[in-house]
């Protein structure tokens, strides 16, 4: 399994809007706001007990492509897929959680925070990871110290970047995409602020491609 299966996947696409869905009610008018906004992926977070439902209206909304987040294990893999996940994004590298993405011919995108995670990654066939929690980590100084002694690596960095942060990660060439969860927070899915979701999505997608 290669990461370029998830340029592919994305197909040109660098905003990833990490979402974290309360309530399957709320997945269909999300993803319209989503898709009105400009967005074209997303990743749907198993931190919720209806994610996947949430996953399975959002896949067959027909505007997005749909991944999966937070996934720890082989068995969430296959449910994730099963739900309509077109790719698997997990906080950190699990070796099982790669091989069941490999055997179902889905991307996986594992979670790094060290040079000896990333060399784990590469061992298993990767070329794509996710660096998390990235701002915490130390930001692009970190992920261009690490990407330095592995030039053929893309990184989608993920965790406490925002619309004014992003932009100076896209500028790097080591970044395939940027994840991030403030176009449609806890807050705004509580108060049903769809307009709000797609304000910021348009906002973010339009800084994606400055």
């Amino acid at each position: 399994m290669s990461g370029t299966d998830l340029a592919s996947v994305l197909d040109g696409a660098r905003l990833l809007p990490v979402l974290t869905v309360p309530s399957p009610a709320t997945a269909g008018p999300l993803a319209d706001a989503l898709a009105a906004g400009g967005a074209r992926c997303a990743e749907v977070t198993f931190r919720t007990p209806g994610a996947e439902q949430v996953l399975k209206t959002m896949a067959a909304h027909g505007g997005l492509v749909v991944g999966a987040g937070t996934v720890l294990t082989p068995e969430q893999v296959e449910r994730a897929v099963a739900a309509g996940a077109r790719f698997v994004v997990s906080p950190g590298f699990d070796e099982e959680v790669v091989a069941k993405c490999g055997e179902l011919g889905v991307p996986v995108v594992p979670g790094i925070a060290s040079a000896t995670e990333l060399m784990r990654a590469l061992k298993s066939g990767l070329d794509t990871v996710k660096l998390f929690p990235a701002e915490p980590l130390g930001g692009l100084r970190t992920l261009r110290a690490l990407a330095a002694p592995f030039p053929r690596v893309r990184f989608v960095p993920t965790g406490g970047i925002d619309a004014y942060r992003m932009a100076a990660y896209l500028a790097d060439p080591a970044v395939l995409a940027v994840g991030g969860s403030w176009m449609a927070t806890a807050d705004h899915l509580e108060r049903g602020d769809h307009e709000e979701i797609r304000r910021l999505t348009a906002d973010a997608v339009e800084r994606s491609m400055r």
